[in-house]
């Protein structure tokens, strides 16, 4: 925002030349609207008002003690563990990734082409969206989504297309859930043009918790001869019986995928930004080229510790010893101890199948006001209550913000005693604003 005011020289020494590069190309997204906006401003009012934090999504714990271990032995391996490593990822984690995902899409993947690590998912999808995306594409993004999709779109040249998951009625039903919000075939289908590049999505769904309907989006992509960007960050976390499938596996997918991975939300260790895309070579070779000329190449140590998880991961899998059982059987259990909490203070919670989020329906505290009803109570929960979530129509479009805005988003990964600090508050909760 204030670019010009600031010594470009010398922000270009302190980050190197290639971030430099990007982060001056990332800049100018803010003119497309609230990207950055909304992030800022809400982590901001909940540090000022020093909030219980529920709103941002990372753990307030540490992640296991196994991955922890694994850094603490690369940082004191020796010289290597602290210079470059191979370029498009450490030649360990790509080899446990391609045997690792492997197994689950039922093909062998060739960890040398058909994998890039990268500086967190975030990252893998600047360069997706940089690489595959071309002027006057049309890109279809399935609402609510990430916010950082519509500005990378944008960046590339391409046109967002927007398609919203609607929640629907469900007779019998006592609490309403992500499964209750759908995507309509009809509808997803008439957003395809010729100008069609890809469909984004997000399974499980950030911010409402959905895994996704992906044999009418697979269906629709090989009609149409698209590419699909899939967004799996939280891939390991699902409840109820729910099970995460990755729709590269699905048949005629695979050479159209790009699928993106997390070791943050992986290992519940989010700063050490590791992430990963996968897919065939033809398209994972285009991101290569991009993530060459931005970052040039990721930390050694986290990804020798990566590595070092799924290792242990792939042995244990599907037992109970694996973190990938444990994590979610942990998470099970404050998903409902926040949707109780959030039940007894008059918000309706809609349960999500997946991921680390919760959103609730805050109708019966709707007032009318120039500002979206989501924004001004998020805003008033913060200074007069001192919890802190986020407004959900900031994971919307223009065109569909309005619909949703009686949702706020909280996160449960959080320490019980976070949570337990959140219920006080909800207890003495009133319909007053």
């Amino acid at each position: 925002k204030n670019i010009n005011s600031v010594s470009c020289s010398h922000v270009r020494e302190l980050v190197g030349p290639s971030c430099f590069m990007m982060c001056v190309t990332m800049s100018f997204l803010v003119l497309d609207g609230q990207f950055y906006t909304n992030r800022l401003e809400f982590a901001r009012l909940a540090a000022d008002y020093k909030a219980v934090n529920l709103g941002q999504g990372f753990p307030d714990f540490s992640p296991p003690e196994f991955v922890q271990d694994a850094f603490c032995k690369a940082v004191s391996g020796g010289h290597q563990m602290h210079q470059y490593t191979r370029p498009f990822g450490h030649p360990p984690l790509v080899h446990i990734l391609a045997k690792f995902f492997g197994r689950i899409v039922g093909r062998e993947i060739d960890p040398l082409e058909d994998v890039l690590v990268t500086v967190g998912a975030y990252q893998a999808l600047f360069c997706a969206f940089q690489a595959l995306i071309e002027e006057g594409d049309e890109v279809i993004i399935v609402e609510p989504f990430f916010d950082c999709y519509q500005p990378m779109v944008k960046k590339a040249g391409g046109k967002p297309v927007y398609v919203p998951l609607r929640p629907v009625s469900v007779e019998g039903s006592a609490v309403p859930s992500s499964g209750d919000w759908v995507l309509s075939p009809e509808e997803l289908a008439s957003k395809f043009t010729p100008r069609t590049k890809a469909v984004v999505i997000n399974t499980p769904n950030n911010p409402l918790g959905k895994t996704e309907e992906l044999q009418v989006i697979a269906d629709l992509c090989i009609k149409h001869d698209v590419l699909c960007i899939s967004d799996e960050v939280y891939e390991w976390l699902t409840y109820d019986g729910n099970k995460h499938v990755k729709i590269a596996g699905l048949p005629g997918m695979w050479e159209r995928t790009v699928t993106i991975g997390s070791a943050g939300k992986t290992f519940s260790a989010t700063g050490w930004k590791v992430g990963w895309a996968i897919g065939s070579e033809q398209i994972i070779q285009r991101l290569k080229a991009m993530h060459q000329m931005s970052v040039f190449d990721c930390a050694t140590a986290a990804q020798e510790a990566v590595a070092r998880g799924f290792e242990r991961e792939y042995e244990l899998f599907g037992t109970p010893e694996s973190y990938f059982q444990q994590l979610p059987a942990m998470l099970h259990q404050k998903r409902e101890k926040l949707a109780s909490c959030l039940g007894g203070a008059g918000l309706q919670p809609v349960m999500p199948e997946g991921g680390y989020f919760m959103i609730a329906d805050t109708s019966d505290f709707m007032s009318t006001d120039d500002e979206p009803h989501d924004f001004r109570f998020v805003k008033w929960l913060i200074k007069e209550k001192g919890l802190a979530t986020i407004p959900v129509s900031a994971f919307y479009s223009p065109e569909h913000r309005k619909d949703f805005d009686k949702y706020i988003r909280f996160c449960f990964i959080k320490e019980d005693s976070t949570l337990d600090a959140a219920d006080d508050i909800l207890r003495t909760f009133s319909q007053r604003q």
